[in-house]
């Protein structure tokens, strides 16, 4: 027998899980396919100051010259939205198992976790796919690298 709209508000924890779950796999797809929403180099500007800063730490090394220090980076709405997709899907998680403990009909806590754990899962698939396209442009930066500075 399927629960009627009132007895669903009777399992609130189901439902904020399945809530929280939708709400990272969004996000996460806002991150994926929406952004980024700051201003951004072109991928030209970007693979010239790696290339050069490549070099000069080189040089500097080589040198025994002091490396400057790293810079922390800014907190802006791209940064903001990667992490609150992780936070929301692990809120989704966690929600579901207090749902699943409160008894609450089983499809509400395995709904809520599905979806949380389905966010991460495709966030830290395309980190993955990212990592591996980012190595290889490196490696063929480094390749090509010296030709530029001759």
């Amino acid at each position: 027998m399927t629960p009627t709209y009132d007895e669903l508000l009777n399992h609130k924890w189901g439902l904020v899980s399945i809530g929280l779950g939708a709400c990272a796999l969004v996000v996460t797809m806002v991150v994926m396919f929406g952004g980024p929403f700051g201003p951004q180099d072109s991928v030209g500007t970007s693979i010239g100051k790696i290339i050069g800063e490549i070099s000069v730490s080189a040089f500097n090394t080589v040198r025994g010259n002091e490396l400057p220090p790293p810079e922390a980076a800014a907190w802006d709405l791209d940064r903001i939205l990667l992490v609150t997709g992780p936070i929301l899907a692990i809120l989704a998680i966690v929600t579901a198992i207090v749902s699943a403990f409160c008894r609450d009909p089983w499809r509400l806590p395995t709904y809520g976790a599905v979806l949380g754990i389905g966010a991460i899962a495709i966030q830290v698939i395309w980190w993955i796919v990212l990592i591996i396209a980012g190595a290889l442009i490196l490696v063929s930066i480094i390749e090509n690298g010296p030709s530029f500075l001759e």
